[in-house]
Formats: C-alpha cells, structure tokens, sequence
C-alpha cells in the first residue's frame, strides 16, 4: 500500500507485489479419411482436401510450447526482455515486461523461483480449424494449477499470447470437428453476453460495483467476490481518511480475444483487461500531505504526490453459457505503470 506522510517528509516504502505467470498444454489429433483401393484415389483426395486444417499439427504445437519454454527460462534467468519477446507477445509479453521492471522489489525466494526454469506437463491442445492461433491446457513443473495458454502468430514469429491460471475447473472444450476444436467469433452473442463485452462487464465490478455492465455476469465466482472486495474496500483501505480511491476501466494494450465452443455448447473465452487504480488526496489535506508511492509504485515513479495512478494490465478466463449469466472464473494483473 501506499502511505500518507507530511509534505517534505522523507519517503517510505511499502510491500511489493508479485504473481508469477504460468504457462502448459497437450493432446488432440486431428482425422483425416478416405478409400485406399484404386477405385477410391478420387474419394480419398476428396476426403483429404475437405477434411479441416488448423494452422499448427499437435507434433507442430508441441514444438512451439518447448521453444517457448526453453527461451523463456533463459530470458528470465536475465531478465531479458528482447529475447523473451521473441516467444511472448499480448498481454502476457505487458505483464512479465513489469515483472522484469520491478523484480528488485521482490523477495530474495520469489526472486529465486522466478528464475528457476520450467516445463509444461498434462498438456492438451486444442487447435481450431481455420484459425490463426491455438490454445493449450496445461500444467507447469511445480504446480497444480492448470493454465489454459493461448499461441498466435506476431511479426510471423508464434508467440504465447495469452495465460491464465485457473483455481477453477476448467470447462470441457468441444474437439469434434475432425479432433479439431471450434472457434467462436468474439463478437457473436452467446447468452447474456458476447465474449467482446466481459472485459467491460468484469472492470465494472471494479469501478461502480457492478451497478452498470457489470449486472450483466455472475458476482458468485472468486473472481468477481475479490473485485467487488476491492470496490468496497474504498471506504476502508489505511489512507481512507485522507484520500479516495477509485478504479476506471481501460483500453487493455493488447485487445485480442480468443474464444472456444464447449461440449455443452457455451463458449470458453479468454478476454484481455484493464484498470487504473487512482488514490487522491482530500482537498482538505492537498498542500499539507503528499502520499508517498510503495516499493512497486517507486520503480515507475518515486515521488511523493497527491495523486497515484496505478495501471494494470490484465487476463481472464470465462465461461460464456447458452443461458444465464457468463461468470469470469479465473484473472491475472500486473501493475505495468504508475505516475
């Protein structure tokens, strides 16, 4: 948190903050048919041309998620942002770029086992047809938490784009297209909501308590209950005497949404966020106090001020049912900026 001290006085830090990202995947295959005998070479080239394609093999999929890995263990061992965004790109690429930025701030043990390198195990792939992407259930080394990860192609290079942990049960994907999984258009309405419309809905949680858009999907999931905790924890926080604080949503920096049809027919999408956090001094108190910036606050800016904004940048993971309300079941933020 930050902290309320005299203006002038000397400035004080406070605790950092720190969420480690993860990513993992494994297996579907695809199937293509068609006679083998003489008479059947037309029905077999057919079936072949008609059957449908992602943009990666399961065996192409597996080779990029161990790239991924292995140049990733090396970039964090350095912090080294260039290499890393040879493998990483979208909002995954803006949250460890702030891990890097702030990583002095952490504890000696985070430090250590952000460096450890990793691997993902229990993967399954799930590889849309037609489609420029692809997306992984996986597990990482050391953890019991799956992620579901999402691979696209930047400047032609493929890229993890997307990564979110999920505490929850991740819902069963449909792959009966040939063993392919079925995209769904982040437009395309399904239910109460298009995938388009939860980052929206779920930042109104934050900013008005979900008075607004955010009526518009489920409170009950852990997820929406820690965003409505921090929503009413305005009244409440250490500095609430002296100043306010009020969240805003914002343009995510990467505004891609990737969204899959389920068995049970809704849609599992995985949906970029963002917010700002501001904590303004009363106008009783501007001139005689400034609020001094916490340990992560000071590595974007160190100077004591009346006002602090926090920006976050952030994933989720919902699911989007044919009725009823679409429930953001799992999230991930970093603080990428603070002024």
């Amino acid at each position: 948190m930050a902290s309320l001290h005299p203006a002038r006085a000397t400035r004080t830090t406070g605790i950092a903050l720190l969420m480690l990202g993860l990513t993992s995947t494994v297996a579907l295959t695809a199937c293509g048919g068609g006679t083998t005998d003489d008479d059947g070479k037309a029905d077999a080239k057919a079936s072949a041309s008609a059957a449908p394609k992602g943009a990666v093999t399961r065996e192409q999929a597996a080779k990029i998620v161990d790239n991924y890995t292995t140049v990733n263990g090396k970039a964090n061992k350095t912090r080294n942002a260039k290499l890393l965004s040879t493998v990483e790109g979208g909002q995954v690429h803006e949250q460890s770029k702030a891990d890097y930025k702030t990583f002095s701030t952490w504890t000696k043990a985070d430090r250590s086992d952000y460096e450890k390198p990793f691997t993902y195990q229990d993967r399954t792939y799930y590889i849309p047809a037609g489609e420029d992407w692809f997306a992984v259930k996986a597990t990482a080394s050391g953890s019991k938490t799956p992620a579901l990860l999402v691979f696209g192609k930047e400047g032609g290079a493929w890229k993890l784009t997307s990564a979110v942990y999920s505490e929850a049960p991740i819902p069963t994907i449909d792959t009966g297209n040939h063993g392919l999984a079925t995209a769904v258009a982040p437009s395309t309405r399904v239910g109460a909501l298009a995938p388009n419309d939860v980052s929206a809905a779920f930042e109104d949680l934050y900013e008005t308590g979900g008075k607004k858009a955010g009526a518009g999907i489920s409170h009950t999931t852990d997820p929406a209950k820690d965003a409505l905790k921090l929503y009413k924890g305005r009244e409440t926080f250490d500095l609430a005497k002296w100043a306010t604080k009020k969240y805003f949503a914002k343009d995510p920096a990467h505004g891609t949404t990737y969204a899959l049809r389920l068995a049970d027919g809704g849609v599992l999408a995985v949906v970029p966020t963002a917010h700002t956090q501001e904590t303004l001094l009363k106008q009783q108190y501007m001139g005689s106090f400034e609020i001094n910036p916490n340990k992560q606050e000071s590595v974007y800016n160190p100077a004591k001020r009346a006002l602090v904004t926090d920006t976050f940048q952030g994933m989720t993971l919902a699911t989007l049912p044919k009725s009823g309300k679409p429930s953001v079941i799992a999230y991930e933020y970093r603080m990428t900026n603070s002024k």
